[in-house]
């Protein structure tokens, strides 16, 4: 097992990787406020690891709140069914929520959590590869709005993160290329070695080899917590952890919540930050190339959809939640490895970026 902290003084809190974890009490209990326990999860993950974490929460009061599966849930009346969960099974200020499952699960408990008497102890169980290298880690919780993604919402950190790797081998392929956007990520716009190392075994990762996964993993954690505990609550660096997410989050609320998975949207925002990035001068070709490259080999959707207009991507970005004073901001690459955000960029140059011919620029690389 590998452990790792995110240092915010008195609301830090550990990482936990490795196999195994679900069904260790000794992980848990240091991490555990009163009797009741209610595990927050769905109708996908509650038949494959319930049973398991209830081994290691012996002697607890427990209860169990499943949601329905999937993004287009992650709503006020999900988020209903999370507190009447938690009145109907009586739990008091010193209980604990477990939010077992992906990253809308973390979301929403983590949120209901924030809330419900005004903050409860939560512990985040991430059960697929993105809320285990992203949602999970950082304290953002919240729900979606038809007009934006993830508009309402706290800050609100949890006790602990437990991330199992074992989980992952009931995730469908589709979620687990998905996942692999948000680790690619991390190389792009902080971590220049951890890109080189991804180019040298993404397929590793992909096939859940233990060492390579567990790595892969590890260095993303890392990342966000070094940046998280910078600026906790995002009104600076912690910014560049969007990268792709402005085009992505339009890309969702366009297409409708869930038609495209948020991995394969921020891959697909992360292409067009790129040749943004490239049309300022930032970075030069053969960088964009090498970036969308990577992002092709895992599987992921390199080609926003065709049929949106640039008017589908301005009108839920002009929400976006970087917007200064009207102005949306992007974030974008200095170079490979180094990220940045700005709101100074000709309108001609964001009118070329929505416009690109994208299908064209994966063609040449396939031509190449």
């Amino acid at each position: 097992m590998q452990t790792l902290h995110v240092n915010l003084a008195e609301r830090s809190y550990p990482i936990y990787i490795g196999q195994g974890l679900l069904s260790r009490a000794e992980i848990f209990s240091p991490h555990l406020a009163g009797t009741n326990v209610a595990i927050v999860t769905n109708e996908t993950v509650c038949p494959l690891y319930v049973e398991s974490l209830r081994g290691a929460l012996e002697h607890r009061e427990l209860s169990v709140v499943v949601l329905p599966d999937g993004e287009i849930f992650k709503n006020w009346e999900t988020l209903q069914l999370i507190f009447d969960g938690l009145l109907e099974g009586q739990l008091d200020r010193k209980s604990t929520l477990i939010a077992l499952g992906g990253g809308v699960v973390g979301d929403m408990a983590g949120f209901a959590a924030a809330c419900y008497q005004r903050g409860i102890n939560f512990i985040q169980v991430p059960t697929t590869l993105l809320s285990q290298v992203d949602s999970s880690v950082g304290g953002k919780t919240g729900i979606n709005h038809p007009l934006g993604k993830n508009m309402i919402g706290a800050f609100y950190q949890p006790k602990a993160v437990v991330i199992d790797i074992d989980t992952l081998k009931t995730l469908p392929p589709r979620e687990l290329s998905s996942g692999s956007a948000e680790v690619i990520k991390y190389g792009l716009i902080c971590d220049l070695a951890f890109l080189e190392w991804l180019e040298g075994n993404l397929e590793k990762v992909l096939q859940l080899q233990p060492d390579a996964l567990t790595e892969a993993i590890h260095r993303s954690c890392a990342a966000k917590a070094r940046v998280v505990g910078m600026d906790e609550r995002e009104s600076g660096i912690r910014e560049i952890l969007n990268l792709g997410h402005t085009f992505g989050h339009a890309i969702e609320t366009h297409m409708g919540y869930g038609v495209w998975l948020h991995g394969e949207a921020v891959a697909a925002g992360t292409v067009m930050a790129l040749e943004m990035s490239r049309l300022l001068g930032l970075i030069n070709g053969a960088e964009r190339d090498r970036g969308i490259r990577l992002l092709k080999r895992a599987g992921l959707p390199v080609i926003p959809p065709e049929e949106m207009s640039p008017d589908d991507f301005l009108l839920p970005m002009a929400v976006d939640k970087k917007v200064q004073a009207g102005r949306i901001r992007f974030v974008l690459l200095g170079q490979l490895g180094n990220a940045l955000v700005t709101g100074d960029y000709p309108e001609e140059i964001l009118h070329a970026t929505l416009t690109a011919n994208y299908r064209a620029i994966v063609q040449a690389l396939s031509d190449c």
